[in-house]
């Protein structure tokens, strides 16, 4: 049976100084390809579109900072603060054209290949998730456990600052919570200048009584809840200068708080806070007359509800 071949054609050499025909230009397609780096659908300005809609919301009455709109654009301007759980950084969310603008802090909890909950088996005790199998896979710290995890503290931090908020305990504003990712107040200046943590101030006798009649209030607004902070030190607690400025004082880092009742561990974890914040104030001078860390803890044990339960120092 014979076989039909089509002769093979050949492509024309041209010499280095010849023109060459103009054909069809070639399109690139990866300049359309979301992974290599160019979203079609994103805004013309900033990062990505606002991720508002969708997510969970803080309490209301909401501050008038707080950017609603859905034509807001969100721009990341940079890291604050890396930790092994999670990373905060700073994000503008701005609507184009108009001064509607705010500055807020983002805070992101790390995928299971790159985080590390070293501390959470004590402080997850008294919570608990309706599934068995859930409840397994974080026990076993299987990836799967852990992505369950970063979602837990995620979702507590947010309730937690939402129920404080409210209720006029010292804690950033949180503005909403989608999956792992946390957006709540940055505390700082209007210019991106975050406002220093308590460790690095060095206040004067008077701001130092001043700084700890605020921090007495905050321990006792979260006692008459039930509640302390679990991870309390002058590392996670923020002194912010208004335009008066009198300083201010922010309790953060809240994703581990614990129930002084309802965790077997809690009037321990209540008494180390007490202990580690007061060896602060009273290694610089904290005068007796004004308070002292070891009459404090007896009265937050009664403020919460656990008063029976006092730990030994």
């Amino acid at each position: 049976m014979s076989q039909h071949y089509e002769p093979t054609r050949k492509r024309r050499r041209f010499d280095d100084d010849e023109p060459r025909p103009r054909g069809r230009a070639r399109i690139d397609l990866s300049a359309l390809d979301e992974r290599g780096g160019a979203d079609p659908d994103g805004p013309p300005e900033g990062d990505r579109w606002s991720t508002w809609d969708g997510a969970d919301h803080g309490p209301e009455p909401r501050p008038d900072w707080v950017v609603t709109d859905h034509a807001a654009v969100d721009t990341e301007l940079g890291a604050l603060k890396s930790g092994k759980e999670a990373d905060v950084g700073l994000l503008e969310r701005a609507v184009p054209g108009t001064d509607r603008r705010a500055l807020m802090a983002v805070k992101r909890y790390r995928t299971a290949e790159h985080r590390m909950f070293h501390r959470d088996a004590g402080y997850l005790e008294g919570r608990r998730v309706r599934r068995s199998r859930e409840m397994r896979a974080m026990s076993h710290r299987t990836a799967f456990g852990r992505d369950l995890l970063a979602g837990q503290w995620a979702g507590a931090e947010f309730a937690a600052l939402s129920r404080l908020w409210s209720d006029g305990v010292p804690v950033p504003y949180p503005v909403q919570c989608t999956g792992t990712e946390l957006l709540m107040e940055f505390v700082g200046d209007a210019d991106g200048t975050a406002a220093p943590r308590l460790a690095q101030c060095r206040p004067d006798r008077d701001e130092l009584c001043d700084l700890w009649h605020q921090l007495v209030d905050a321990l006792l607004g979260l006692a008459r809840r039930g509640l302390t902070h679990g991870d309390l030190s002058a590392y996670n607690v923020l002194v912010h200068r208004g335009p008066d400025r009198s300083p201010r004082l922010v309790l953060i880092d809240l994703p581990q708080v614990v129930d002084v009742v309802a965790n077997p561990q809690g009037p321990q974890f209540l008494a180390r806070d007490v202990e580690r914040i007061g060896e602060w104030f009273t290694a610089r001078g904290l005068p007796p007359e004004v308070g002292q860390p070891g009459t404090l803890l007896p009265e937050l044990l009664v403020a919460a509800g656990a008063a029976t339960s006092q730990p030994e120092w």
